[in-house]
């Protein structure tokens, strides 16, 4: 269960309770746990102090961005969590680009690497169902951090980091084609997995198992959606 006590961080949110072993609907549950109920939350907004390197981090991205023109801290950073040990600042998407800058360049940041973007699918967190989470790296400080960045489905549109970091290039195109996440500005926005007339985004939690059955050592296979469910 994921609602238990955490010590790290107390102001959890429960988006969805899911029942079976992967919390398939309406295609068959052949795990054999389909009675398995599992209560879905993400860690709240984590109290200072954080703990470790994680306090001097925060600080001295509020004066970067306090220093620079636009927003301030607060209108850029939604929450910084906390847990396991590792820090993730969530960043208000419009804010991406220059909270990024800042990160990079800032001398006592100097988060030079981003080791690419991960999408994630969240169909309960309403308005909010598609993330996008860049893992970045200080080689001069030898520390890590995430950003996490949200986005309503209905528009999936975040600014892309291809300018600040260039390894973006293909994690962008990869999160785009599984996920169907927009990075506005990027030089080639296009699939780089899936067939070009492909559709949907593979990736999605309410994408369809389909399927077509498998021949494996003179037996088939059927399809996902197909095979015998345990109830």
């Amino acid at each position: 269960m994921t609602t238990d006590h955490d010590p790290e961080n107390t102001g959890r949110e429960q988006i969805d309770v899911r029942r079976g072993m992967f919390g398939a609907r309406g295609s068959g549950d052949t795990s054999g746990y389909g009675r398995l109920v599992r209560r879905i939350s993400l860690p709240g907004s984590s109290p200072r102090p954080y703990g470790s390197c994680f306090d001097d981090l925060a600080d001295a991205l509020e004066d970067a961005l306090g220093a620079s023109s636009g927003a301030g801290f607060a209108e850029a950073v939604e929450k910084i969590v906390v847990f396991r040990d590792e820090m993730t600042i969530h960043v208000r998407r419009q804010h991406l680009p220059r909270v990024a800058l800042e990160l990079r360049n800032h001398p006592a940041l100097r988060f030079e690497l981003c080791l690419g973007v991960s999408g994630v699918h969240y169909p309960e967190e309403t308005g909010r169902e598609l993330h996008a989470v860049y893992a970045l790296m200080s080689i001069t400080h030898n520390l890590r951090l995430r950003l996490e960045v949200a986005a309503p489905e209905t528009d999936p549109h975040i600014p892309s980091l291809y300018d600040i970091y260039p390894t973006n290039d293909w994690h962008e195109r990869e999160t785009y084609d599984f996920f169907g996440i927009c990075f506005d500005g990027h030089p080639a926005l296009t699939r780089i997995e899936m067939p070009d007339d492909w559709r949907g985004h593979p990736q999605r939690k309410d994408y369809p198992l389909g399927g077509i059955p498998v021949e494996y050592k003179g037996a088939t296979i059927a399809p996902p959606d197909e095979r015998r469910a345990y109830s």
